[in-house]
């Protein structure tokens, strides 16, 4: 049994101990390190790659998990405190640290097509638009995703409570990335956290916690997809920033007006977006006082923008819900349209029904990433081990109280002259939508003092944006001038100036 025991890790026959053994059999500290080499924009770029584990420590010293990670280091840089450091998180919550890993910022890309769908054989390349030739990355699984484990020293309940939560993920994992950040001697280097989906809560709440808790400051924080980040937005704000998010959908699949279908898609959502804030929140606010003769003017716009009928929206008293709308919007054609993506087309048993049967876009990511990270983990990373590597990982119940996390990132924003925020957002992303990152954004600083250092991005594709070759190319091109922006030039202080002296007795 020696090839059990390959690579420091202490691995059983399964077929002696039960699938739920595995979970602490993985060695919660240990490495592979490999060597590679990618042409990225026409620069051959050596580099060397780190999977392994690192423990998650409870107050005692004692390790109660070992965190998977994939830390990519460029080899031919000799000075790192000018080498910026980008940590990366996806979401879920559950979710593992492959769809970033292995389809967007990486330096190795899954084989799918031009749009985004599965192709075989199934397999990895050379992804000559990672950001690895600006700055290293490391992929971090936390616990029960990827093939990071809780300790079997720990219960149900201990498990739950010091992983599985808003707050408790981003303690623990402040945590994790001071000791990473140590061992690899990286406290000089600009650093940056990226985080997609359930990710972007995470990323903006890690932004606080590392400064006040780790006394570690970052650079920039970029949000793909994000989440509400805990922004109040029930009722009216709610109902109506669905609207531009269903009109690019209803744009795609070519079922507006004419006079609509014919503009470009970034040029026809500013008249629905401005509907939306300064027609639509006012009139549903109104409830029931909102005269009939008003209310169906009201359905009309929203029929014009979203490709429904003005009957369903009226009977919705103005507010679709996003399943029904991927239900209705192609249901004379017969196809439902994805949640995450709305490019992609489900067939559902019944066309009737309040909402699809499932999300065909989720499916067919699953169909080519899989395979993808199974096979580049055991093949080029080295990687050998028997535990399943979890797409998505049991962390439910998840404790969603107290999420402040967008006020979390506004008060590192604050604290830190030197910390930006970019978004990035799909136009068919139908569960963190475009339009309500952009609310996001606006909430995020109500005065309006750091709005120069918030930008967004938007991309003709859906929550993962860069599976479209051409969003790929140029969503990755934004993350290398936005790490180029925000680096501060040597020297200069991180603090803030007035614009000019205020005279005493002056108003």
């Amino acid at each position: 049994m020696k090839h059990f025991f390959t690579l420091g890790f202490l691995l059983l026959a399964l077929t002696v101990l039960p699938l739920s053994a595995q979970e602490h059999l993985l060695n919660m500290d240990s490495t592979v390190t490999t060597k590679h080499e990618v042409t990225i924009k026409g620069q051959r770029i050596r580099y060397t790659a780190t999977a392994g584990t690192q423990p998650v420590w409870d107050e005692n010293g004692k390790p109660i998990a070992g965190l998977f990670y994939t830390y990519y280091e460029r080899s031919d840089v000799k000075d790192l405190t000018s080498r910026p450091l980008v940590i990366s998180f996806n979401g879920g919550p559950g979710s593992g640290s492959v769809w970033m890993h292995i389809a967007y910022t990486g330096p190795r890309l899954l084989q799918i097509d031009e749009e985004g769908y599965p192709v075989q054989p199934y397999g990895i390349r050379e992804n000559p638009y990672s950001i690895l030739d600006v700055a290293d990355i490391v992929y971090v699984n936390p616990v029960n995703t990827g093939l990071s484990r809780a300790s079997d020293t720990l219960d149900k309940d201990a498990v739950s409570k010091k992983f599985f939560g808003v707050n408790a993920d981003i303690k623990y994992l402040a945590e994790w990335i001071n000791t990473f950040v140590s061992r690899e001697s990286r406290w000089a280097s600009p650093k940056y956290l990226i985080g997609e989906s359930y990710g972007t809560s995470r990323v903006s709440g890690l932004a606080l916690e590392l400064q006040n808790a780790q006394w570690m400051y970052l650079n920039g924080v970029i949000l793909v997809s994000p989440t509400e980040l805990g922004i109040e937005r029930k009722g009216p704000v709610e109902m109506a920033l669905r609207l531009p998010y269903y009109a690019a959908t209803a744009w795609y699949h070519n079922v507006l007006d004419p006079e609509l279908q014919q503009k470009d898609l970034t040029a026809m959502l500013p008249e629905v977006e401005d509907f939306t804030i300064n027609e639509l929140i006012p009139a549903i606010a109104k409830g029931w006082s909102l005269d009939e003769q008003k209310k169906n003017e009201i359905a009309a716009r929203m029929a014009r923008y979203s490709g429904l009928s003005e009957k369903v929206i009226l009977q919705h008293n103005l507010d679709v819900p996003t399943s029904f709308f991927w239900k209705e919007l192609l249901r004379d054609q017969g196809y439902t349209v994805g949640r995450l993506d709305s490019r992609y087309l489900g067939i559902d048993r019944q066309e009737a029904g309040e909402r699809p049967d499932y999300a065909p876009e989720l499916t067919s990511w699953l169909h080519s990433f899989t395979p993808a990270i199974n096979l580049y983990i055991k093949e080029e990373l080295k990687y050998n081990t028997d535990i399943k590597y979890n797409m998505f990982g049991p962390v439910r119940p998840w404790d969603n109280s107290n999420d402040n996390t967008g006020d979390n990132l506004r008060q590192a924003m604050a604290q830190n002259p030197n910390l930006y925020v970019m978004t990035q957002s799909g136009y068919y992303d139908g569960a963190c939508d475009y339009f309500n990152a952009k609310y996001s954004m606006w909430q995020l600083d109500p005065s309006g003092k750091m709005k120069d250092r918030i930008s967004w991005k938007g991309y003709r594709s859906g929550h993962m944006m860069y599976l479209r070759q051409e969003d790929l190319v140029t969503a990755n091109e934004d993350i290398r001038a936005f790490i180029r922006k925000t680096l501060p030039k040597a020297n200069q202080p991180a603090k803030y100036q007035l614009s000019g002296k205020r005279h005493l007795g002056s108003k």
